[in-house]
């Protein structure tokens, strides 16, 4: 149907996306981070619809799975209500019909066929009768972060594993009666991925069928080929590889060693042959031992998708041209357009008005990961005057991310009080330099509570009580939202994407691989001043791999964009940056080999 997906955006910007736009056969993904916003938005949809509500309370045994698994059956009935209603009207009214084509891309074969059908001059009715057997439901997928997978206690009592935030989230999925994806992202949770053997709707049948599938989100193809091995000797498929730019997206960044976006579809397009043979011989070994059906390998469904920056029609078709992908993410845009993800009108404003100062890659996060951030959200302001009062830190409310064990057994989460309070005493007590000191606190305090945060925005859009979370704000764009600066409909931004209309007012907007080089110089760049303050061999070691690699990506571009046919009108410019990119990486290389000899002559 769409040649782009919706991927997951923060906590709660897109736990209702699919009630918005699956019924026009857009995919998107549903976050399970926090199962208390789901269950105050299952309220919110059972009022609305109509339909009779039960609160799923804390006291209910293993409510946080009960109340994914309640919300995304809620989700999946809606969708399906929405979908038949909107069969109905695009048979019954031509207009209707047309104007839902007008938004599929040109390729695709539902256009093709109503364009053949009115060719051959059948009526209305008769076109209409034959289309509607083709529709099709977008994908209600619904995203885990892996490593925010917080043990439970009752009281001092530690529960079982299989009562892990991320466990409980992942059975809350497989109860459910979706017939979707789950998208891994954060990387390998070997107790979290061999938990999935429990569940009979993740293994395939003999047809290649599977009820349940798993996506993985990765930065870089060795990822993607030990989590799939790991997955396959489980007996476990991956139906697909979600490739994600290190810094060009939104949310946390998880950098790579210096592997550009291109460098790393170009490994994919060569070895896909290569990681989908190597999972499948894992794979039917493991269904074999479990006495399972084995299917056949060109029956297994098997996809390569990317997502990061992508802002023009012309970048999106040449993802999916030059690496034969299967799709492509569009995530911070959709910011923008009310009718796809749930923002507040007072932050979708300050979206609308960023520019590229007002975002950054920040260390807000309390898992320690470095995290897009827009400058001036409400959530940091409020944290700032805490600091300025001597209150560091945030109230824990939903203790979602009290993963540090430093101070207690149970886990804290760095953003919180009585984390920081801790930490700022154990701080004061080792009486550093007062220069040390500040950069040490500051570190300290700049953590936010992102957990509340980034689903207040959810709330606050549908009139929701906010009384416990407050009004606060946390948003987590990525820096390709500088260059769209107006609230936009739905039907505005796929036609954007498909290239039947152009929403960007600027002339300035850098290629998306240009971009995400420019960033990754400039994470380098604060690298070499870390390594400046504190020297080590091994820091050095990385961070010279960390240039070669980027210089490599370097000349990949410079080969790629002689030899294509797109970005034309752009080639000129382009090759001026990456000239100036390159001069640039080799100072910073020269520089941190310089600090090496210094290093060694202070030592000798």
């Amino acid at each position: 149907m769409h040649t782009f997906h919706i991927p997951v955006m923060g906590i709660g910007f897109t736990t209702d996306t699919p009630i918005k736009v699956a019924h026009y056969g857009i995919d998107s993904s549903i976050s399970l981070v926090d199962d208390i916003l789901l269950e105050k938005l299952r309220k919110y949809y059972c009022d609305k619809y109509k339909i009779q509500y039960q609160e799923i309370t804390n006291e209910i045994k293993d409510f946080r799975a009960k109340r994914i698994t309640s919300y995304l059956n809620l989700v999946n009935d809606i969708v399906e209500k929405k979908y038949n209603e909107f069969k109905k009207t695009i048979t019954e009214k031509e207009s209707q019909l047309k104007a839902f084509l007008d938004i599929l891309p040109d390729a695709s074969s539902l256009k093709k066929e109503y364009q053949e059908l009115v060719a051959k001059k059948l009526d209305f009715t008769s076109v209409s009768q034959k289309l509607k057997s083709k529709l099709k439901i977008g994908s209600i997928d619904v995203n885990i972060m892996t490593k925010v997978d917080k043990e439970n206690y009752i009281k001092n009592e530690k529960l079982p594993t299989e009562y892990n935030d991320a466990h409980a989230a992942l059975r809350g999925f497989a109860n459910s009666k979706l017939n979707s994806s789950v998208i891994l992202s954060a990387g390998l949770n070997p107790k979290l991925y061999s938990y999935f053997e429990n569940f009979q709707d993740f293994y395939p049948n003999k047809n290649g069928e599977i009820n349940k599938k798993v996506i993985l989100k990765v930065s870089d193809y060795r990822s993607a080929l030990i989590q799939g091995k790991f997955l396959a000797k489980k007996g476990i498929w991956v139906s697909e590889y979600r490739i994600e730019s290190g810094l060009n997206c939104g949310g946390h960044a998880f950098a790579t060693e210096g592997l550009l976006l291109g460098v790393i579809l170009e490994e994919f397009k060569n070895n896909k042959q290569a990681l989908k043979e190597s999972s499948y011989e894992l794979l039917i070994q493991a269904l074999e031992n479990k006495e399972l059906p084995i299917p056949n390998k060109d029956k297994l469904p098997f996809k390569i998708t990317a997502q990061g920056g992508v802002g023009t029609s012309e970048e999106h078709e040449f993802l999916l041209e030059n690496y034969n992908i299967n799709s492509v993410g569009w995530g911070t845009p959709f910011l923008l357009v009310p009718e796809a993800t749930s923002v507040d009108e007072k932050t979708r404003k300050q979206l609308v008005d960023a520019k590229e100062k007002d975002l950054y890659l920040s260390g807000i996060s309390p898992l320690g990961i470095p995290f897009n951030n827009l400058k001036n959200n409400s959530k940091d302001l409020q944290k700032v005057q805490r600091v300025l009062n001597n209150k560091p830190g945030n109230p824990c409310t939903k203790k979602f991310v009290m993963l540090n064990k430093e101070f207690s057994e149970k886990g804290l989460c760095t953003a919180s009080i009585k984390y920081q309070t801790k930490k700022i005493k154990e701080l004061k007590s080792l009486e550093l330099p007062e220069k040390e000191y500040q950069k040490k606190y500051a570190e300290i305090v700049e953590k936010a509570c992102i957990c509340v945060g980034l689903g207040t925005s959810t709330m606050l859009m549908h009139d929701i009580d906010t009384t416990e979370e407050g009004n606060e704000v946390s948003i987590c764009p990525g820096p390709n939202l500088a260059y769209f600066s107006k609230e936009l409909s739905l039907k505005e931004m796929i036609q954007h994407i498909y290239g039947k209309t152009n929403v960007i007012s600027r002339d300035d907007r850098p290629n998306v691989f240009l971009k995400e080089l420019s960033l990754y110089l400039d994470y380098l760049e604060n690298k070499i001043y870390d390594l400046e303050e504190e020297f080590s061999a091994k820091k050095k070691k990385y961070l010279s791999s960390f240039c070669k690699n980027l210089l490599n990506g370097i000349e990949y571009y410079e080969n790629l964009f002689s030899k294509t046919t797109y970005f034309l009108s752009n080639k000129i410019n382009i090759t001026k940056k990456l000239n100036f990119y390159k001069k640039n990486l080799n100072s910073m290389y020269a520089e941190i080999q310089l600090l090496d000899n210094k290093q060694e002559l202070f030592i000798s």
